[in-house]
């Protein structure tokens, strides 16, 4: 029998769901019913129809919506989400009707009328990831949607969504209200009389985005500049959180080597100043803009950022912060951290845009900073084959400058993961130990390179330099998502289990679109503090084909502990499949493992049903193996006995 080809189609497909759906109807079944109706009616269908989509079905709260363009898509959503908000004003909370929407373009299958695809599983699972009322772009919608819309979008991170392999950019559709029309200087002019103060933010990256304004230096790097934020309050104590919070930031991004920041007493000048962001970043050489607010309303504050794109006016991302007033020194930590890592953190928006750029450079036209940047990106994807290439890139940059530090701590990560997929182990090791090494003596004063410098002494054995190295690298970026990050999935080696789920705790609150390689981190941690669901959690996020020998372990022993049976004895034969000589004695002799560790692992892998002895081979290089009393007990039973 010869199957006809599918018939498919790049289409815009949106996809809404009913907040609380299942909830309003225990409470009032008819009456939801009859609401959803009369919205679907009022709303969605004209909205629909007026930007030329066709329902494909509705799903009892739901509905999902196809469209030739993907601009046409976008303004529906908006259009539905700021009617229903409208139509909510005034009501009780029980009869209000809230959605959640995501809207994605991608290849689709027709069939029957109905639509099938990635295309159509992408917008249902940013449609559950969308705020109450909000919508959600993915990466795809929104690269087709730049300077089409009256509406801003924020870049909401990547995330790994359920049966989809890659990680989905994500961007957030900002509806309160459409994109200026008006320059910087018009916006200024309003705030006369006021003690107007810009954060400016800078981005300019070597071979990333400094063509906007020239061409580019070897291995130049983006570049901050940080201004004070304005204070609508007028009264001091306002007037010195925006000044502090000023200082934090700039303090707080000075400790990301791949940036250059511009120094405070550069910045200052612009204080109180009307600005045209043109003219700032030509005088300073920046490229982007973060400007700010801090508002008194009564007895709490709200602290405003927005970053700007200096060439084009273009709003890029924006956040909102409503905290009491009682502690502002915690509230300056807190919004100054989650700035800093939102835009300076390795995937935050500087090393996006930089990426961005150096794709649409030609090979032979690529810089250090590009190689780096491309690098780091492969990095991030963890797979043999991305790992590899992402080696290749990082040495293209140090072959170019060997002393740009950075590109040596990127070294060590991609050796790292190889060993830990089992690619030449032995070598990749001494490979990681070697860059890390090399990239703490060229810059000291890098946080990360103390980490990784710490991560290799650890994999040697050498616990207590190790621990040395992290609390360095701690304390010279006490806020960094990454050196947090990283400490936590050691902390347990350092007999430190609940400081370890604690700093995964911590690092989620000040970055919640955290990368999925952080999970392996986070995973272990969790692991080895006992909080088996939190971990399974975060194994969740990559698929099982990215696992490493220890997530296997770690994955199926989380599943005993909290007597998933099925689960267990499928991950079980699974992780044996893949590792056939795998035992408990041989895990905890791998690696030198601290008390705590070997401890988690021995407590728990047994009751999964993994064997339990290794071979006289597999430990005959261990100097002092560590023997489990059951096989000791075995082996020292005379020939023959039972």
């Amino acid at each position: 029998m010869i199957v006809p080809p599918l018939n498919r189609k790049l289409l815009a497909i949106l996809a809404a769901d009913m907040v609380g759906y299942s909830r309003a109807m225990e409470a009032d079944e008819a009456g939801t019913i009859e609401r959803l109706k009369s919205v679907r009616a009022e709303l969605f269908d004209p909205a629909i129809s007026q930007h030329h989509g066709r329902l494909i079905k509705l799903m009892g709260d739901g509905a999902l919506v196809a469209f030739d363009s993907v601009v046409d898509a976008v303004a529906c959503a908006a259009e539905i989400q700021s009617a229903a908000a409208a139509r909510n004003e005034g009501l009780p909370e029980p009869e209000r009707i809230v959605f959640r929407i995501g809207v994605n373009l991608g290849d689709v299958a027709l069939v029957d009328g109905d639509v099938y695809g990635d295309g159509v599983n992408v917008a249902a699972r940013l449609q559950q990831l969308a705020d109450a009322g909000g919508v959600i772009v993915s990466g795809t919608a929104f690269d087709h949607l730049q300077g089409k819309l009256d509406w801003s979008l924020d870049f909401a991170g990547e995330q790994q969504v359920k049966n989809i392999s890659r990680p989905v950019r994500m961007y957030r559709l900002r509806l309160d209200g459409k994109r200026p029309r008006w320059t910087l200087r018009k916006v200024m002019s309003r705030w006369r009389g006021t003690a107007a103060a810009i954060a400016l933010f800078a981005l300019l990256s070597g071979g990333g985005t400094w063509w906007l304004f020239h061409s580019a230096a070897l291995g130049a790097k983006p570049s901050v500049a940080v201004l004070p934020f304005n204070n609508f309050g007028g009264d001091e104590v306002t007037g010195r959180l925006a000044d502090g919070l000023t200082e934090d930031i700039i303090t707080d991004l000075a400790q990301f080597p791949e940036l250059d920041v511009v120094a405070r007493n550069s910045t200052q000048a612009y204080k109180g100043k009307s600005l045209d962001v043109r003219q700032v970043a030509s005088a300073l050489d920046v490229g982007y803009v973060l400007e700010g607010s801090i508002q008194r309303q009564g007895s709490r504050l709200r602290i405003t950022a927005q970053l700007i794109d200096a060439k084009t006016g273009n709003h890029l991302w924006s956040e909102r912060w409503d905290r009491p007033a009682e502690d502002v020194f915690a509230i300056q930590t807190e919004i100054a951290e989650q700035v800093t890592n939102r835009l300076g953190n390795g995937v935050g928006l500087i090393q996006g845009a930089g990426r961005a750029a150096a794709k649409r450079k030609r090979p032979d036209n690529l810089t250090v900073y590009d190689y780096y940047l491309l690098g780091t990106e492969r990095i991030e994807k963890i797979t043999v084959a991305d790992e590899q290439e992402a080696i290749r890139l990082l040495n293209l940059a140090v072959e170019l400058d060997p002393e740009f530090a950075r590109a040596w701590v990127e070294l060590y990560h991609a050796h790292n993961i190889l060993a830990g997929f089992g690619i030449n182990r032995e070598s990749e090791i001494k490979a990681a130990a070697d860059v890390a090494e090399r990239a703490v003596r060229l810059d000291p004063s890098d946080a990360e390179a103390h980490a990784v410098f710490g991560m290799s002494l650890k994999d040697k054995g050498d616990n207590a330099r190790a621990k040395v190295e992290l609390d360095t690298a701690l304390r010279l970026a006490p806020g960094s998502a990454e050196i947090l990050t990283f400490y936590s999935g050691f902390a347990a080696g350092f007999d430190e289990s609940e400081r370890g789920a604690q700093l995964v705790d911590q690092v989620i609150r000040l970055d919640p679109n955290y990368p999925m390689w952080a999970t392996a981190f986070y995973s272990a941690a969790y692991f080895m503090a006992g909080r088996y669901e939190d971990a399974l959690k975060m194994l969740e996020r990559k698929t099982t084909d990215n696992y490493s020998k220890w997530e296997w372990v770690m994955r199926s022993s989380s599943f005993a502990a909290l007597d998933r049976i099925d689960e267990t004895n499928a991950s079980v034969r699974e992780t044996l499949k893949r590792y056939p000589d795998l035992t408990v004695e041989g895990m905890v002799n791998e690696f030198r493992l601290s008390k705590t560790e070997r401890g988690r692992f021995i407590e728990t892998m047994p009751p999964a049903g993994f064997p339990l002895c290794a071979k006289p081979e597999a430990l005959a290089e261990v100097a002092k193996p560590v023997r489990l009393p059951e096989c000791e007990a075995v082996e020292a039973k005379p020939l023959g006995q039972p």
